[in-house]
């Protein structure tokens, strides 16, 4: 029996179990046929072909696989710089908090670093807020045009105040507290 593969999909050795009894033989098998391309050691993905050439895999599916279903948060300088607080992050990875793996990892052609960290289910502006504050470090913030433009926002209502301190006290440090406690007077 020959596994159905579907373009976009991104695979682990393991999945292929159900149909060989040597999954990574089969694997080998499926990127010789060009059905599969290797991403790193134990993860694949079937390519997805357009007209332009083929499409890589999108980082959530690839998160997922590589991660192997357990929970995390992708944030970093694309969900920092929305936040418009002053800050224009370019070059900095995509910080990845989960619940397994911490470090860099190449998956593919894409650079990700792994933490691991409390974050909720389903962040919200304000989490994200609170997590530019705990690595504007890594970034190259200035700490006071950070501050000066999240008093800002939450006096136009951009940002949810009592959210905002929420996530503060469960997700933030001392120091991420007082710049948010600062903001909120």
């Amino acid at each position: 029996m020959r596994p159905s593969l579907e373009p976009g999909t991104v695979y682990r050795t393991q999945h292929f179990a159900r149909w060989d009894s040597n999954p990574t033989r089969l694997v080998n098998r499926l990127v010789l046929q060009g059905r599969l391309r290797r991403l790193r050691h134990g993860l694949y993905y079937c390519p997805k072909p357009s007209r332009f050439g083929e499409v890589p895999p999108h980082d959530d599916a690839v998160l997922r696989a590589f991660l192997d279903g357990a929970p995390y948060v992708v944030t970093g300088p694309e969900q920092w710089n929305a936040l418009q607080l002053g800050t224009t992050a370019l070059h900095a990875l995509p910080l990845v908090y989960n619940t397994k793996v911490s470090g860099e990892q190449q998956l593919g052609s894409r650079r990700f670093r792994f933490r691991r960290a409390a974050f909720p289910a389903k962040p919200g502006p304000e989490w994200f807020v609170v997590d530019l504050l705990k690595n504007l470090d890594s970034v190259g913030g200035d700490a006071s045009v950070v501050a000066e433009r999240l008093k800002q926002r939450v006096q136009a209502g951009t940002l949810d105040p009592t959210a905002l301190w929420e996530a503060a006290r469960a997700y933030g440090r001392t120091s991420e507290r007082s710049v948010v406690r600062e903001a909120l007077r």
